[in-house]
């Protein structure tokens, strides 16, 4: 466990260090510049630049706000984001808290982002950043919806709520019997093989649509683009955080990076096979056994490690796509597509999930 922690202390701010700056020359390269390359070799010393800058600037509190709910908002935010690291298995036998309930607790905690965004704007007393609070929890409490239904089609099929048991189900670690699409009658046999065939988006090919709409609702989840109408300059200055100065609005831009990061990581682990390789055993070419380590040794974390952050940056890299392709939504668009597009798409993802389970295994 303690182990564990030190892994996400340096995990996560160093991701924070490594997403600006990639974001900064993803964003660069879609539209044909250069992104920061003044200070440091290729820009690489800008982030370091900018936090120094942060910390030296005047913390305000405008003097009508509310102050206590002022002060508390980017806190309660940044706590309730990183507090669901607390369950991450990132590799095996390296689990975290190893909650038996982790999808329960990650959705929970998660959720509690939403009342410090309500504080954050109604404490600033400020119209523009309390229509931006507004907005961001309305898009937010919308789109769990979809999110949800997206992992409840995942739970059906595994039958846990434990993330880590999820994980060695997609694997050649699995205590169970894989079947090729999960399909029993089909008589194939893929547990010894491992690899992308015993992913969850094989197991069940449905779920490769439930992963594209928990995308899409993570993406709103976080307030990317083309979510982000809580930011929406032309609209809203820069929607709830429009008050805040110093450090306190980098905690803001802090946890929307680790959060960024945490629906990646758990898209990875329900859908992409979470720390288990994507090299499947082909014949004597035993891939997914040597690009694998062993429960509980060294090069079994270290692996274990490798995959799922891969992925997870993987994830990372099309939210960035997205966010500097595509033009932002219109509110009454947004709620459109939650309601009447994704969350009826999930309640059929769903259905099937259940049809799935009982005629497949």
């Amino acid at each position: 466990m303690p182990f564990t922690l030190i892994i996400f202390l340096l995990l996560v701010p160093g991701f924070v260090v490594i997403g600006v700056y990639l974001e900064r020359k993803v964003s660069a390269f879609i539209q044909d510049r250069l992104g920061p390359m003044e200070v440091g070799k290729w820009g690489l010393l800008q982030l370091f630049a900018d936090l120094l800058k942060l910390l030296q600037k005047e913390d305000i509190v405008p003097k009508a706000a509310d102050r206590k709910l002022f002060l508390i908002a980017p806190f309660v935010i940044f706590i309730s984001v990183f507090a669901g690291f607390a369950v991450v298995p990132l590799a095996p036998e390296l689990a975290g808290s190893g909650a038996a309930v982790g999808v329960f607790f990650l959705l929970t905690i998660v959720s509690v982002d939403v009342i410090g965004l309500l504080m954050a704007g109604w404490g600033s007393n400020n119209k523009f950043a309390l229509y931006g609070a507004m907005r961001a929890v309305a898009q937010i409490v919308s789109y769990e919806i979809p999110l949800g239904l997206s992992i409840l089609c995942v739970i059906m099929l595994t039958q846990t709520l434990d993330l880590q048991v999820i994980s060695y189900q997609q694997g050649i670690y699995t205590p169970e019997t894989i079947y090729l699409f999960g399909m029993r009658e089909l008589g194939i046999d893929v547990s010894g093989v491992g690899g992308f065939l015993t992913w969850n988006i094989v197991r069940n090919p449905f779920l490769l649509i439930a992963y594209v709409v928990f995308f899409i609702a993570s993406l709103a989840e976080c307030n990317r683009a083309p979510f982000d109408l809580p930011e929406g300059e032309s609209e809203l200055v820069a929607g709830f955080h429009t008050e805040y100065s110093g450090m306190r609005w980098a905690l803001f831009m802090l946890s929307e990076y680790g959060m960024m990061l945490l629906v990646s990581l758990l898209g990875a682990i329900l859908f992409l096979g979470s720390w288990n390789t994507p090299l499947p055993n082909i014949g004597p070419l035993k891939l997914a056994d040597w690009t694998s380590g062993a429960p509980g040794t060294f090069f079994g974390y270290v692996t274990g490690i490798f995959w799922l952050l891969s992925k997870a940056l993987f994830g990372i890299l099309i939210q960035m796509w997205a966010r500097w392709t595509l033009p932002r939504l219109r509110v009454d668009q947004l709620m459109y597509l939650g309601w009447k597009v994704l969350t009826p798409v999930g309640l059929v993802l769903f259905f099937i999930s259940g049809v799935w389970r009982l005629i497949g295994v």
